[in-house]
């Protein structure tokens, strides 16, 4: 499905109440495609996590198991905790994130390269504006 060696990511995830109904944003910006999902109640650091889970299991779909190998992910978020947590700069004390740390770390084997960096919200605006939107759907489905 596509000639790229590197795909770029952005995911965000979000939750009002925290924990409080969550929902999850991705967007894929290589391939111009835009996600949001309903997750239930959470906590923002779990919706942010569920939010890369999302988004690496999607481009593997898209782009087929053999030429994911073949790629680099370039994932960014504006969550400093998940992107330092998975660049081993800290420490995961909670046991619900760590089984979020090791889904995110067994998908990577699906990709030639994965990495994790931290951006401001200004630069995750389309990631932020489907958890958003979703969060208000998810609002109004739930009336």
């Amino acid at each position: 499905m596509t000639q790229y060696d590197t795909i770029e990511l952005y995911a965000d995830g979000g939750s009002r109440g925290n924990p409080g109904p969550a929902a999850i944003g991705v967007y894929i910006k290589t391939l111009g495609k835009t996600y949001g999902e309903c997750i239930g109640e959470t906590t923002n650091n779990d919706a942010e996590y569920q939010a890369l889970i999302f988004g690496l299991k999607k481009i593997k779909a898209l782009v087929g198991k053999v030429k994911a190998r073949q790629i680099r992910v370039a994932c960014f978020l504006d969550s400093e905790l998940v992107v330092k947590q998975l660049n081993h700069e800290y420490k995961i004390a909670d046991a619900a994130m760590q089984q979020l740390f090791i889904t995110v770390w067994n998908l990577m084997l699906d990709f030639q390269d994965v990495t994790f960096t931290h951006v401001p919200r200004s630069q995750n605006r389309i990631a932020d504006a489907a958890v958003n939107r979703t969060l208000d759907a998810c609002k109004r489905q739930s009336k």
